[in-house]
């Protein structure tokens, strides 16, 4: 049976993903920074506090796993001074990266960011729908430590053999946030931070577990959204209204992700399941 550590396990996405494993026959070993030391406390699975912007706590808790989801990060802009937020992420993503070379892990998977393609999008992307291409174009403190680990997942992949699995992951939801999905729609500018995209944090699950799955090489990053956007009205209409100069890249679906999640379908299988659709009447 394959051990999976988890970091960032007490988080929105963390226990999620610790649940998700678990339910897949995967033995999970889960550490953050908060939760309540010792005890499961509904994760299925006991926590281990730890400090992974301390190379050796992370080298103890990656210790005995087979492969890691690391998403132990200040979790978005605004969260901490700007300093501190790439400084931890940094200091965080880097230590784990080198513990898992040091302990001859198997497999990264870890969380990056949509932030890095541009958002917020306060100066219009390029082209849509975003894909991976759109890279790298940090517009805050937060998204420039995720480009960061990016380029050091893909020095420390080299060195070490070890694939490495980023996902650019959408802004997550959970099923109780989607009682505030119809506040968005009246004004089409509340949500173009981010193209209108959204990520149920069951599919970021998923896509984790498929992340340690499938076979890969190097290191590669892909982005982690819903197939749908957050609106209710058809994806067309809000670049025509909001984003008017913005070239389409593909005729689109009706109300089709601005995210583009096709490179995701292609490397891990992933196939969202769930949408705010199905939440609100």
């Amino acid at each position: 049976m394959t051990t999976i550590a988890v970091t960032g396990a007490w988080g929105k996405a963390g226990r999620v993903v610790v649940r998700d494993l678990l339910e897949h026959g995967y033995e999970v070993t889960a550490t953050d920074l908060a939760g309540p030391a010792g005890g499961d406390a509904g994760l299925g699975t006991d926590l281990v506090l730890a400090d992974l912007t301390d190379y050796g706590q992370a080298v103890e808790v990656l210790a005995g796993a087979d492969a890691v989801v690391h998403l132990g990060n200040i979790p978005a802009p605004g969260r901490a001074t700007p300093p501190d937020t790439i400084n931890r992420n940094t200091a965080a993503n880097t230590n784990v990266f080198l513990a898992a070379h040091r302990l001859g892990l198997s497999k990264v998977v870890w969380a990056s960011s949509e932030t890095t393609l541009g958002l917020p999008f306060d100066v219009p992307p390029r082209y849509a729908p975003v894909d991976e291409a759109h890279f790298p174009v940090p517009t805050s403190t937060y998204a420039l430590s995720k480009v960061l680990g990016e380029e050091t997942a893909r020095h420390v992949a080299q060195w070490s053999g070890i694939p490495f699995v980023g996902l650019r992951i959408s802004n997550i939801h959970r099923p109780e946030d989607y009682a505030a999905v119809p506040g968005y729609w009246a004004d089409a500018q509340l949500r173009r931070w981010n193209l209108w995209g959204y990520v149920d944090v069951r599919d970021v699950a998923a896509a984790c577990r498929l992340g340690v799955e499938a076979t890969t090489t190097g290191s590669q990053n892909v982005i982690v959204a819903a197939a749908d956007t957050i609106m209710n009205r058809p994806s067309v209409d809000l670049m025509a209204e909001v984003f008017p100069d913005v070239p389409l890249t593909r005729e689109l679906g009706e109300f089709e992700t601005l995210l583009a999640i096709d490179a995701a379908h292609e490397l891990l299988g992933y196939e969202p399941a769930h949408s705010w659709r199905d939440h609100v009447g």
